[in-house]
């Protein structure tokens, strides 16, 4: 005989745990810095003024759902130092409906981690709350000196970074299949003080400076109890905005806007950051007598645009070596503008409208039968060329928001906040095996959810005209 719960045992579902955990995590990173309650205001701000101005951008956001989304949405980044500390963090995640998507190498670009994305990757869930979390792990491999790496090995492993109780909510959620809304209350609270800063260093202030010197990023991961939420971004409509009005609210910016040019057609995702804050902390010297500062968290904004297909990244990744191998921005940003205006002549040959990148191939779009189709199909024959539809109004479609990341955006924002231009070229590069074994699971490919949610939409959109079988073929 099956049991069946009462309702006041009913599980709440992995959308409601994100959200709240979402909200906590911004009301104590508003708390520890302030500063990320002024730059949620200038968004806010921002935004509203956007969608005011131009009915054309709130229509489309309100047809692709994402209207509902834009104030709740926020990505943030955290570090981490061990295997077992990210297979755990799957785990944690998994609570909250996350996966990993994305395997991103950040050694390339001179930064000793290699990441993975967690966020939802169902539709419906992501117009929820497409909470995302950057999340990287150290390569304690590419550090040279031999005696310092076996010592960072050493404090790394005494660690525990997850309260027992937070451990436990997990295992019953594993083992369930769920929790209550009071268990998920509780497991917001516990995994919350995985993220929390703590201002006392875990080291000495000599093995800090050793970890400092071989990389600030090192010293970041390695130095302290915890991994701390490294910085809690939202969403933006208009970057350039946002960028051109921080030193009004007392916020100085980067010297460049990372990522693609500001465009009509919005592509993958353009982010900019304040400057890390220099905060004190308390060395493990003399029970905490000798105090120091450090520098590693930070506010960061983000404008996403459409996702690109393999051809279309192809080109924006070809496109932006090409700039970035001419003009080098320092850490004044002398040369921020020559590399705007460059930036920007570069990728004038990726097309700029919204049809062109879909004809072409080099963009995902959601395809949705229009009422004017729907009545049409109603005791006649409809045309099944899916370009034919499209031309007549019959089918419309919208931009897929790119829920990922940039391996040299990424990068570029890191080294801007670790306050330098440090730039290390280090000898072992991609590892993915590595990364998935100690992850315990395999990272999901992002281009082919995008490209199985366009798919889906079309053939959703085309059994709506009553034209279901039709071939489905690339609609390019």
């Amino acid at each position: 005989m099956s049991r069946s719960f009462p309702m006041s045992q009913a599980f709440v579902s992995p959308d409601r745990i994100r959200s709240l955990f979402t909200e906590a995590m911004s009301q104590m990173y508003r708390a520890e810095v302030p500063q990320y309650g002024t730059l949620i205001e200038l968004v806010a701000d921002v935004n509203a003024g956007c969608l005011e101005n131009d009915p054309d951008l709130r229509e489309r956001l309100a047809q692709a759902g994402e209207l509902e989304r834009i104030d709740v949405e926020r990505h943030g980044a955290i570090r981490l130092g061990t295997a077992d500390e990210l297979f755990t963090i799957r785990r944690l995640f998994a609570v909250m409906g996350m996966q990993p998507v994305g395997y991103y190498d950040l050694s390339v670009a001179g930064v000793p981690v290699h990441s993975t994305s967690f966020r939802p990757i169902d539709e419906a869930a992501l117009n929820v709350n497409p909470f995302r979390v950057f999340t990287s792990l150290l390569r304690l491999e590419l550090i040279e000196d031999e005696e310092l790496r076996g010592e960072a090995e050493a404090i790394l492993a005494k660690r525990r970074i997850y309260t027992p109780r937070a451990v436990a909510l997990i295992e019953r959620h594993q083992q369930n299949g769920g929790l209550t809304e009071a268990e998920a209350t509780e497991f917001v609270a516990e995994a919350l003080e995985t993220f929390r800063w703590h201002g006392e260093a875990t080291v000495s202030a000599e093995t800090y400076k050793r970890l400092h010197d071989a990389h600030r990023l090192i010293a970041d991961v390695v130095s302290f109890k915890g991994p701390h939420i490294n910085h809690l971004t939202p969403r933006t409509l208009d970057i350039d905005a946002v960028q051109a009005r921080m030193p009004e609210r007392g916020i100085t910016p980067k010297a460049v806007i990372e990522g693609p040019p500001r465009r009509h057609c919005d592509i993958l995702l353009r982010q900019t950051s304040f400057k890390a804050l220099e905060e004190a902390i308390a060395f493990s010297d003399d029970d905490g007598a000798i105090q120091g500062t450090h520098t590693a968290r930070f506010g960061e904004i983000e404008q996403r645009g459409v996702a690109l297909t393999a051809k279309g990244r192809a080109l924006y990744d070809r496109l932006l070596a090409s700039v970035r191998s001419e003009v080098q921005v320092g850490a004044g940003g002398a040369k921020a503008g020559a590399y705007d205006d460059e930036l920007a002549a570069r990728f004038k040959v990726l097309p700029d409208s919204w049809d062109e990148l879909r004809r072409a191939d080099l963009a995902f779009f959601r395809y949705a039968a229009t009422p004017a189709g729907i009545a049409a199909a109603v005791g006649s024959m409809l045309p099944g060329d899916p370009e034919a539809l499209i031309a007549k109004g019959y089918l419309a479609f919208t931009p897929i928001v790119y829920e990922d990341f940039l391996p040299f955006s990424a990068a570029g924002i890191f080294q801007s906040n670790l306050g330098t231009d440090q730039q290390q070229n280090y000898a072992t590069r991609s590892n993915r095996d590595a990364f998935e074994a100690a992850l315990g699971a395999t990272v999901q490919d992002e281009l082919a959810l995008y490209a199985e949610r366009q798919a889906a939409s079309l053939e959703s959109a085309l059994a709506a005209l009553d034209l279901a079988g039709l071939p489905l073929k690339t609609v390019a």
